[in-house]
């Protein structure tokens, strides 16, 4: 229940801020009041941080900001779910913990933008496939690393709510982090059919 694509957040800034922001204070507007809801994991970005252009990954407490619509609406939502979990949720014992995650690779997501549907796309239409960016390090993961994460989390945070209640990076190890252009070589060869070339 986001808008989930950077591109897409240059194109319609109002959209993405409406979605990202103010979805996520409607839904917490919703959960303070209902009475059933113990616990509740808020996946945002590992976008959400302003980008220093740092070596190492970014720690859960460095400073979120984000020079796209897409990626400041995500710390927007990061510092909505703070706000609702000071204001509100701490007192009802709810817990509220969020999620960052980026790069997630697996079934079900056939969005424009994204790596391996845009690669397995161009395979069917015997098309080049213009990388934009080939030498960009990502913390590629698959989509069921995460959600087991987030899972856990949930359980971990309706168990022990002031042991979890807060923001928790989930990513890949050092050793997954890879150019764009390693995995796109590496399916072009696997499925030894398609070129990219960038611009």
């Amino acid at each position: 229940a986001a808008q989930p694509l950077v591109r897409q957040s240059y194109f319609d800034p109002i959209e993405t801020y409406e979605v990202n922001v103010i979805g996520t204070a409607n839904l917490f507007e919703a959960v303070r009041n209902c009475n059933s809801v113990k616990s509740i994991v808020n996946v945002t970005t590992d976008k959400c941080y302003e980008n220093k252009e740092w070596a190492w990954p970014y720690r859960e407490n460095d400073r979120l900001g984000g020079y796209d619509p897409y990626s400041n609406s995500k710390a927007c939502s990061e510092l909505v779910s703070s706000a609702f979990r000071q204001s509100f949720f701490n007192q009802k014992g709810i817990g509220l913990a969020t999620a960052r995650a980026g790069n997630v690779i697996g079934g079900g997501d056939w969005s424009e933008d994204r790596l391996v549907p845009d690669i397995l796309r161009s395979i069917s239409e015997n098309k080049e496939l213009n990388i934009r960016f080939p030498n960009a390090i990502r913390p590629w993961q698959h989509v069921l690393e995460p959600v087991t994460g987030y899972l856990l989390l949930a359980q971990n945070l309706f168990q022990k709510v002031d042991s979890y209640n807060s923001a928790w990076n989930f990513g890949p190890d050092q050793a997954d982090c890879w150019k764009v252009s390693t995995i796109t070589e590496t399916l072009i060869n696997l499925l030894d059919s398609g070129s990219w070339t960038t611009d």
